[in-house]
């Protein structure tokens, strides 16, 4: 353990994080070119090269050019994957009329009020419910 110092220990790990958190910028970059729909094909392929071929200067130059873009990117996804969230959850929960988990005790409960009033037979409301519950 004489070989390798606690201080050599602590800047191993510290060069093994950085690199992990180099490649995770990376990704992120690479990623919100191709989901940027205001790049044409050139200009996405142009920074591309510029971050493949001189990758720390790319990285840098891109955040610092469309850093606030990708923020907006960023945070529009988050509202509409929340809002896709929310619109899901209303429609199984059927709050919209929709046919979710309610609807169908909606519908059972009218199906059974017609039977109370007389409205329908048994055959009749037996032959509805199996319909709803198929």
């Amino acid at each position: 353990m004489d070989d390798y110092p606690l201080l050599n220990l602590f800047l191993t790990m510290l060069y093994l994080f950085l690199w992990v958190m180099w490649f995770f910028l990376l990704f992120k970059v690479v990623t919100d070119l191709f989901r940027d729909h205001s790049l044409n094909g050139w200009a996405k392929a142009g920074w591309l090269v510029l971050v493949i071929l001189l990758p720390y200067l790319g990285v840098l130059i891109y955040l610092i050019v469309r850093g606030r873009s990708m923020h907006e990117r960023d945070e529009k996804l988050a509202k509409d994957s929340e809002a896709a969230f929310r619109d899901y959850v209303r429609r199984a929960a059927g709050t919209e009329g929709g046919s979710g988990g309610s609807g169908h005790v909606n519908d059972l409960a009218k199906l059974a009020e017609l039977k109370d009033k007389g409205a329908i037979n048994a055959e009749e409301y037996e032959r509805a419910k199996a319909k709803l519950l198929a």
